[in-house]
């Protein structure tokens, strides 16, 4: 060190930032070592684009390396890069001069080819800053590529700073940071070796603490897929999933239009939220030029992917002053619907490429899916593709999806049928299916409690309405193709007259009163008595019973309006026995009735308190057995 020096005063602005920067911009202490390390990346690149056009002969021999030293005992940190370095010009201009872009002039000078190959992160005398939250006193040592005079810029961040001359420097910068009493623990190997492992782990030159290479594992999301081994994606799944098994699958994709934007995308097997664990948090993390910039994002994907593990990675992202948030929501945003799309087109893909495979995945991740259905207006015409049922032209426990069903309508059929049960079994054994059945109009089976609400808010699919098989409103195309034993059958099964089933109606809608709003005749029953169908069609019964169980069992206000009508099946031998009978012992038809309508409730899942019916049906049978 010479004994010329200079020392100038920091400009308003500057000292204005400097107090924002120590006390209140970055929330994170941490932060200052990402920010340092970046610049020296910076300079590293700077040094890589300069090399490979001027051919410098100073210090030719010295790696492209960030070496970082700490002395617990001094309380000392030091940050040396072996970049371009800075003359004493620079210097004051990049460090005296707050917002003068180091990086961004740099750029700019660049010819619009050359951009590809720089990745520069940030400015470089803000980023610069963030050292004082840490230090007490910070100097950096620089001497510039071409080989011209090293200087030491020092400071203890109050409002001046000195330049001198410094010999025996080696290209490139080092900053020597005398650490506050509070920042101790930042002089200590283990507490960088962290902070540059959650940071700075793809930084694309070595980072080496106190010797020790510590970014061992490389960003493979920014080389060509067709370079990278199925090994080397599976490592680096392990390393940011922080698993010890093979994904289930790999999206790996570029894009330069709208956006620059590098992904890699991994779905796990296990879905941990099913086992018990909790609601996961986000589990992609997002980065700017391979530096952290928000871990576990819950920006980048919508919630309804947090099951993803991966990188997003992007080049046109604009940071603020902080890099800790995003200055354009609507370019993030922008970001998020492009991969979403695309994923979910990648899913659609696969699932018709292994069927079986991605019925796998349905099986642990699909609840996701229809999260997504029901929450996600954005997304829901995509999602629909994605979505699998059994239904009655399936096999138990196979699954369709709504365009297989689409394809498989009857001619003239205009409408996709569901309903809801606890089981298959349960399903094809209730009185819904009955029709469907005789005139071989496939439905789909919702067996999960979540599936009414999905299919009730998707409502559409390929321009066709989906209906729920308990709406009171439905009514099924005819089957044109009956066979001539199925025509006899119909014949042979002789119904009430008009005149006593309108009786009949009126009569049971006067025994069962406020428990429904009318008794009608069923055109759609073929062997059950009854059926409840539910008035409107806008909370169906699996979702009133689904909305009781959160009342405790009662009735939940929001199905209180919720209206029922009883459909009865004229052709019913029960049915023309309680019109007999409410001729010949009124009082019998009654409770047969009253148990008619609690059976057809049970069956609609919808029965709330059984005593009665319990009561009634030991009544029922003492009179039999009597």
């Amino acid at each position: 060190m010479t004994a010329q020096a200079q020392t100038k005063e920091f400009q308003a602005e500057t000292r204005k930032v400097l107090d924002i920067v120590i006390n209140s911009l970055y929330t994170e202490r941490d932060i200052f070592v990402r920010e340092l390390v970046s610049n020296a990346a910076d300079a590293l690149e700077k040094f890589r684009h300069v090399s490979l056009t001027e051919k410098p002969e100073f210090d030719a021999h010295v790696p492209l390396e960030i070496t970082i030293d700490c002395n617990d005992k001094k309380h000392i940190l030091t940050i040396t890069d072996t970049g371009i370095g800075m003359t004493a010009a620079e210097l004051e201009a990049n460090l005296g001069t707050i917002a003068h872009s180091g990086s961004g002039k740099f750029l700019a000078e660049l010819a619009e080819t050359a951009k590809k190959d720089v990745n520069l992160i940030g400015k470089f005398g803000v980023g610069f800053y963030s050292a004082f939250m840490a230090a007490k006193t910070v100097k950096v040592q620089s001497r510039s590529w071409d080989g011209s005079q090293g200087h030491e810029w020092f400071s203890d961040g109050n409002g001046s700073y000195t330049i001198s001359v410094c010999d025996g420097l080696h290209r490139g910068t080092k900053i020597v940071m005398e650490l506050k009493e509070d920042a101790h623990d930042y002089g200590q190997k283990f507490t960088i070796e962290r902070i540059i492992q959650q940071y700075s782990t793809f930084i694309p030159f070595p980072v080496k603490v106190e010797g020790k290479k510590v970014n061992t594992v490389e960003a493979i999301w920014t080389r060509a897929k067709s370079e990278i081994k199925d090994e080397e994606y599976t490592e680096f799944y392990k390393f940011v999933g922080n698993a010890y098994d093979e994904p289930l699958y790999r999206y790996h994709f570029s894009a330069d239009s709208p956006l620059a934007i590098n992904a890699l995308l991994f779905v796990p097997k296990d879905n941990f939220e099913s086992i018990g664990l909790g609601r996961m948090d986000p589990g992609v993390n997002l980065y700017c030029r391979r530096v952290l910039i928000d871990q576990h994002s819950k920006n980048i994907l919508p919630e309804w992917l947090r099951f993803l593990k991966g990188v997003v990675d992007s080049e046109d992202l604009p940071l603020n002053i902080s890099r800790q948030s995003l200055q354009d929501n609507a370019l993030v945003a922008k970001i998020r619907k492009v991969i979403t799309k695309r994923f979910i087109k990648f899913m659609e893909e696969e699932a018709k490429n292994d069927a079986e495979k991605y019925q796998g995945f349905w099986k642990t991740f699909g609840i996701f899916i229809k999260e997504g259905a029901t929450s996600d207006y954005e997304y829901q015409a995509e999602l629909a593709k994605l979505l699998r049922f059994e239904s009655s032209a399936t096999e138990a426990g196979k699954m369709t999806s709504l365009e297989d069903y689409v394809s498989r309508m009857k001619e003239g059929q205009k409408e996709m049928y569901y309903i809801s049960g606890p089981s298959r079994a349960a399903v094809e054994n209730g009185p819904y299916v009955e029709m469907f059945k005789k005139r071989n109009i496939e439905i789909i089976y919702t067996l999960e409690p979540i599936d009414d609400f999905v299919l009730s808010h998707l409502g559409t699919f390929d321009e066709k309405n989906l209906l729920s098989a308990d709406r009171a409103d439905l009514r099924l195309p005819e089957n044109t193709d009956k066979t001539e034993q199925e025509k006899a059958d119909d014949a042979g099964k002789e119904k009430l007259a008009e005149a006593v089933q309108t009786s009949l109606c009126k009569w049971m809608k006067e025994v069962l009163g406020e428990k429904v709003q009318e008794v009608k005749p069923s055109s759609r029953l073929v062997d059950s008595p009854a059926m409840i169908v539910s008035v409107g069609g806008q909370i169906t019964s699996t979702m009133e019973r689904i909305l009781s169980s959160q009342n405790h069992g009662k009735h939940n206000p929001m199905t209180m309006g919720n209206k029922k009508d009883m459909e009865i099946n004229p052709a019913s031998g029960l049915i023309k026995k309680v019109a007999d009978l409410r001729v010949k012992d009124q009082d019998f038809a009654k409770e047969l009735a009253e148990q008619i309508y609690d059976n057809a409730m049970i069956q609609a899942g919808l029965l709330i308190d059984p005593q009665q019916m319990v009561s009634r049906n030991y009544r029922i049978l003492e009179r039999i057995a009597g």
